[in-house]
């Protein structure tokens, strides 16, 4: 009895290492043709068996995991290089573009182009982009399966709940992944008038860091305005607070984003929010570039 416990657990430790090597070994070949029968011949299992294996302790076939790494890369690419979007889809191996929008609007909500565009600025780092449950609501990130945005009906600071957004897989958590809960709104009602997109947060060990935001695009999706707090940010474990980010909509103005966002490990909570319009007495939070250039001779 003794003899068969302890051989199930070395089989066990077996399939995970086998598993993290595979793993390993299609991270470094994604731009390579990858099927079935090479993965598990490098593997050394029948290809019937490692698949019955990889799905069972990774949750998903070789093939759908192959297919969302592969987006996660070109959503990498999209966001560092100035590659065309249909260079990008040929280099993952889909046929043409239309296939690659498809697949990749499928997974991250938006088209390439769109996420480009709209997600380039948001921060200096990684994103992909995923659906939130939240009415209204949708969540993006570096690493959209190692983020959770739930409703919090115990943790609260007005009403009867609040959002939660926590980083629920730190393994393989790259120091600058983050993850946003964000929404769109036209900006047709907005025209000409200071708005202030503000609410309550609350953090629970955040390492990186946390906060609003809010960005301004036209109709070709040029940043008209953006602030993320990032130069006020929020760290470590706080109380509830109140926070905003306040900015000028001007007349070409098409989209507004707004939402919150969680760099690395950590929770943050998210509750009665307002945006509204305010009064010229009301600062802006926009990023203040100096007026005039600074230090030229580097003598200061």
């Amino acid at each position: 009895m003794r003899y068969a416990y302890f051989r199930a657990q070395e089989v066990t430790r077996l399939y995970y290492k086998m598993i993290h090597d595979s793993i390993e070994f299609i991270e470094h070949h994604l731009d390579e043709e990858l099927n079935l029968d090479r993965i598990a011949k490098e593997a050394g299992f029948s290809k019937f068996h490692y698949h019955r294996i990889f799905q069972k302790y990774v949750g998903k076939s070789v093939a759908e995991f192959i297919r969302s790494r592969r987006l996660s890369s070109a959503a990498h690419l999209l966001l560092y290089s100035d590659e065309r979007i249909l260079d990008i889809a040929l280099h993952y191996g889909f046929e043409s573009q239309e296939a690659f929008t498809r697949a990749f609007k499928g997974l991250y909500a938006l088209p390439p182009a769109q996420y480009r565009a709209q997600m380039k600025l948001l921060i200096q780092e990684r994103e992909e982009f995923t659906m939130s449950e939240i009415k209204g609501w949708m969540i993006t990130g570096s690493a959209p399966t190692k983020y959770k945005a739930a409703l919090d009906m115990q943790v609260y600071h007005k009403g009867r709940n609040s959002v939660s957004l926590e980083c629920i897989e730190t393994q393989y958590l790259d120091v600058n992944d983050f993850c946003t809960l964000m929404q769109q709104i036209s900006a047709t009602n907005y025209l000409g008038k200071r708005i202030r997109f503000a609410g309550f947060v609350r953090t629970e060990e955040v390492s990186g860091w946390c906060g609003l935001w809010m960005r301004i695009d036209d109709k070709q999706q040029n940043m008209l305005g953006f602030d993320n707090m990032q130069y006020r940010s929020i760290k470590g474990t706080t109380d509830w607070n109140y926070y905003a980010c306040v900015l000028d909509i001007p007349p070409e103005a098409n989209c507004l984003n707004i939402g919150i966002i969680l760099t690395g490990p950590g929770k943050a909570w998210l509750d009665d929010c307002t945006f509204e319009e305010v009064g010229m007495d009301v600062p802006v939070t926009d990023i203040d570039l100096p007026k005039e250039p600074q230090n030229l001779k580097f003598e200061e």
